[in-house]
């Protein structure tokens, strides 16, 4: 006899197990809330593990914590990417935070008031959800990417790992932005490289540098990304939908390291020709290798609710429009440009947490919040 398929109830679901869904427990179980977070890689932090080798954050330690937990790094260093995912897991720990790892989600609705979440390991049951994941979650390259020539090495950079990877000769990058920029100067050593796309930007200062120790880091990622650049101020609101669409400044990456290093700078790749990249320009680059650092698509199909925008969830400041109790922290500019940085998570996980432990409130007695991560499983 088949038995039912399991369902598992809880308050509050929270989806992803990064730096954001961590996050948003932490504030969740500083105010009572019951809540359980599903991850769906194998350990927390392997979204951090999974990114090219020599990665380092590009902040420096005394801003890569959260709330509660200092990053435990000199202030000055810049974490290794293996550094962060340790302390993520290490985070989880210490503050007893219930994860539950390979679950991954795919489907989310809505049913008589209350969500219902479906796994491969069973169904959930829940009053309020967070998807607390960034918008980066499936890599994106052209169509025309599918014409180049079979002979061409292609990767994306959420596949990039070490040089090992390329073939000999020459590297066109597609996408100028951090992680454009950072892969292009890894590779300048070993191959010619083209750096191909718009101009972002940069920090008018070393982040690295003496001028950064002395306070324009401070002022830079606590106020200026974190408080000036936001929904809440005319110049945030502007700059957000110009940055939508083309991506934020270079943080440690100056134009000058690319110069010195040789690292051409090209127009944008606009197509195919003859199985080889072509720039707007009408130049044909005889490229062996095509690196594309051109971003990644939201990947949230599997929420079947009406959340879905042209560009982003529809949502005010993290807060669902259209569904109540669904809130997403962890959105690229969210409410801030601080927002998918680790030192800005924090600000909008507390905020939904507020929001969702006012409901949580009103649904139960004072009483029964003592309980964080209480669990009802039935038809098991």
């Amino acid at each position: 006899m088949d038995h039912p398929a399991r369902t598992h109830s809880v308050d509050t679901l929270v989806i992803g197990g990064g730096q954001a869904g961590l996050s948003v427990g932490h504030h969740l179980a500083r105010r009572g809330v019951p809540f359980l977070i599903l991850e769906a890689r194998a350990r927390i932090g392997d979204a951090w593990r999974e990114r090219w080798d020599s990665l380092r954050l590009f902040s420096p330690a005394r801003y890569n914590g959260l709330d509660g937990m200092p990053f435990p790094a000199p202030a000055w260093t810049f974490p290794t990417k293996d550094e962060m995912a340790d302390y993520l897991e290490r985070y989880a720990a210490r503050f007893a935070l219930p994860v539950r790892t390979g679950v991954r989600v795919e489907r989310l609705t809505r049913e008589d008031g209350r969500f219902r979440i479906e796994t491969r390991d069973g169904r959930f049951d829940a009053r309020a959800v967070v998807v607390a994941m960034s918008d980066y979650q499936r890599p994106r390259r052209p169509d025309f990417a599918a014409a180049l020539h079979a002979d061409i090495r292609q990767l994306h950079s959420a596949d990039y790992r070490s040089p090992a990877q390329l073939q000999d000769g020459p590297v066109l990058i597609v996408g100028a932005g951090n992680s454009g920029a950072e892969i292009a100067l890894e590779l300048s050593d070993r191959h010619p490289v083209w750096l191909s796309g718009r101009d972002t930007g940069a920090l008018p200062f070393r982040i690295e540098g003496a001028a950064a120790r002395r306070g324009l880091v401070r002022l830079t990622l606590r106020g200026l990304f974190h408080r000036v650049l936001s929904v809440r101020t005319p110049i945030g609101r502007a700059l957000r939908r110009r940055i939508l669409h083309r991506g934020g400044p270079l943080i440690r990456t100056r134009p000058s390291d690319l110069q010195a290093v040789g690292i051409q700078r090209v127009a944008r790749t606009a197509g195919v020709q003859e199985g080889q990249p072509v720039l707007e320009d009408g130049r044909v680059l005889p490229a062996t290798n095509v690196l594309w650092c051109t971003g990644f698509e939201a990947g949230f199909d599997w929420i079947d609710l009406p959340v879905h925008g042209a560009l982003e969830p529809r949502h005010a400041s993290g807060r669902a429009l259209d569904v109540p109790d669904l809130w997403f922290v962890g959105l690229f500019f969210q409410h801030a440009l601080s927002s998918a940085m680790v030192h800005g998570v924090g600000r909008d996980a507390a905020r939904a947490a507020a929001a969702i432990a006012e409901g949580y409130a009103k649904t139960t007695s004072p009483a029964s919040t003592t309980t964080r991560s209480s669990i009802v499983t039935v038809g098991a």
